[in-house]
């Protein structure tokens, strides 16, 4: 997916570009903080891993439905919201971060993945992610419990661990899903 077409204004596609980085800067542990964001750091390109071994469950943010806690093992380690250091086009604090749950969502399910997407991104197109996989993610830490439908939920039902791959390079995010045997 690339990062340069998120939205048609230069200013707003900087802001999702931004936070979709910062996003996965948060997942990766290389940011737990504001003070932690070096944005010359966070747009340089990289590679995270995430092992889920059978019956592991990733969810997008931290308020999951009842039915996941027991499996959860990671989460992107976000909120989206200004005091983590999500930048706002004006509308809403953390706009992109949709759009990369939107991809990981396609990864999954074309990796046969389970996965659990409750309130679709039917209310907005998101450039080069077919309708069909468009997951809308919302998290407020103070509100917990009142988000777990607005979260992606991928669990590993297969036998052997398999391997969420993010690589930004070039401009683009790429997600691959990998069985490791």
């Amino acid at each position: 997916m690339t990062l340069s077409n998120r939205y048609p204004d230069n200013f707003v596609n900087e802001v999702f570009k931004n936070n979709i980085l910062l996003n996965l800067a948060y997942f990766s542990d290389r940011v737990t903080k504001a003070s932690d964001i070096k944005w010359n750091e966070i747009t340089k390109p990289f590679s995270y891993e995430l092992r889920l071994n059978p019956g592991q469950t990733f969810a997008y943010h931290e308020d999951v439905e009842q039915k996941y806690k027991q499996t959860l093992v990671k989460t992107t380690n976000a909120h989206f919201n200004s005091q983590e250091g999500f930048k706002t086009d004006g509308y809403l604090f953390g706009d992109g971060v949709c759009h990369l749950a939107s991809l990981v969502n396609w990864a999954a399910r074309d990796a046969g993945l389970e996965v659990e997407a409750p309130t679709n991104h039917n209310f907005a197109n998101i450039p080069d992610i077919p309708k069909e996989y468009g997951v809308s993610i919302y998290s407020n830490p103070k509100a917990l419990g009142s988000n777990t439908r607005q979260n992606l939920y991928i669990t590993n039902p297969r036998s052997e661990p398999v391997e969420l791959r993010f690589e930004y390079r070039d401009d683009k995010v790429k997600v691959s899903v990998i069985a490791i045997n």
